[in-house]
């Protein structure tokens, strides 16, 4: 069923929600009831003016009554099945069933969510097990210690004739190495027991700023109200510390800076109107073109709004901004994949970049990236970039030629690429 035959459904179902009848509805746009009647049952195509009309009469968006609401249901349908390519599906029927059953197709999109958001909390955990310094040194201890248990162990088994004195000293080694091994795998199981409880003291002041973005969709309707930064950072209760808050009030203050220069009312319709185009935007508005990648991450998700992602880094290729579009994930430690054009940007800072990228499982987007000062430019010291890049979803029909990526070396599955810095912990059997 195409995407436009819902139409019809759609005026009929908020033609009785505000209680009119389809003739009296008919002879308020001026045509006839039958016609209505035609285009309420997907008879009859509609658009133009009688569409307009209709929006007009029935106190709606005409985009509402030509796309409906349910367009991202639909989308995150279309994002599901093409998630596992295995298991066919009737793409053709999707509208269909947003239409007939929207509490399953609701369903079926909140578990699609759930299961994309625990795909990246394990990326993100392995990534975090792989470069956690206090896990890496208590296990090397434990390493460290089995291997002088076994070395002493095949002493004894192996020199039979060793002297009483001998022995007792290779005793008394293996109890002093077997009790060292006992403290520290009790260390390691408590680092990991606080890393399964969440534990806010095993979690960065990035990491837990970023997560009370994530939450809430990286759009602050707070700071978009002209809220005070500071204010709003102190009262979040999921910021409990000192450095956190620090930070956070930071990145707030940014935002708010940039919700002033572009506010949501005035630069959503322009950001449609130009199709999304940064460059088109930082002129329109007299921004810095790094603003306008902020202020195009932090739109509320809508049925006419793109994925669109968002991710920073210093000069070191350490990342600080994420935000993760569907199908590509971004890692929380480390380094991410050293193909994204968010580091060939640090090379020439100041020069925007744009290219075609598709993530692993196909998912493709449209990167634009820009190294800019961290700060004010002086005489007296070298200058710090930081880069930034915007992700927006792009259809694979385009014809572009994409470059495949990854999240990181570490969770990155592609065995064929020139990039690569280190073995992939994914292993296929």
């Amino acid at each position: 069923m195409p995407k436009s035959a819902l139409t019809g459904s759609r005026i009929r179902e908020h033609r009785l929600m505000r209680g009119l009848k389809q003739a009296d509805l008919a002879r308020d746009i001026g045509i006839s009831a039958s016609y209505l009647n035609l285009i309420e049952h997907n008879r009859r195509r509609i658009g133009g003016k009688t569409l307009l009309a209709l929006s007009e009469a029935l106190k709606i968006d005409p985009s509402t009554l030509s796309q409906g609401a349910e367009r991202a249901v639909v989308t995150e349908l279309q994002d599901a099945a093409a998630s596992d390519a295995d298991i066919p599906v009737e793409l053709d029927q999707i509208d269909d069933l947003v239409a007939r059953f929207p509490g399953w197709a609701a369903k079926i999109t909140a578990q699609h969510r759930r299961l994309r958001a625990l795909e990246q909390t394990v990326g993100g955990l392995n990534d975090r097990l792989t470069h956690d310094p206090v896990l890496s040194e208590r296990m090397h201890e434990v390493l460290s210690t089995v291997s002088a248990i076994r070395s002493t162990a095949a002493i004894l088994v192996g020199t039979p004739d060793l002297g009483a004195e001998w022995q007792a000293r290779f005793y008394s080694n293996i109890d002093t190495e077997s009790r060292r091994l006992a403290d520290s795998s009790a260390a390691m199981a408590a680092h990991l027991d606080n890393l399964s409880r969440k534990d806010t003291s095993t979690a960065t002041p990035l990491e837990v700023v970023f997560s009370a973005f994530d939450a809430r969709g990286h759009h602050l309707r707070e700071l978009e109200e002209g809220g005070d930064p500071e204010a709003f950072a102190a009262k979040m209760s999921e910021i409990d510390s000192t450095a956190a808050r620090t930070l956070a009030a930071e990145y707030f203050r940014t935002y708010s800076a940039d919700a002033k220069a572009m506010p949501l009312e005035i630069f959503e319709p322009a950001a449609h109107e130009m199709k999304f185009d940064p460059a088109a935007l930082a002129v329109r508005f007299g921004v810095p073109l790094e603003a306008v990648f902020r202020r195009l991450a932090s739109l509320p998700r809508g049925a006419t709004v793109p994925d669109i992602g968002l991710v920073s880094c210093d000069a070191a290729g350490a990342l600080l901004v994420r935000k993760s579009p569907s199908g590509l994930a971004l890692p929380w430690f480390g380094a991410g994949c050293p193909l994204w054009p968010l580091y060939a940007a640090l090379s020439a800072p100041g020069v925007p970049i744009r290219r075609v990228i598709e993530g692993e499982d196909g998912a493709r987007f449209t990167a634009m990236a820009l190294a800019h000062p961290s700060g004010p430019l002086r005489f007296d010291r070298p200058p710090v970039y930081h880069s930034i890049m915007l992700l927006v979803a792009q259809d694979d029909a385009t014809g572009e030629v994409a470059i495949p990526v990854g999240s990181s070396c570490r969770i990155c599955a592609r065995s064929d690429c020139d990039a690569r810095r280190e073995p992939t912990v994914l292993t296929h059997g």
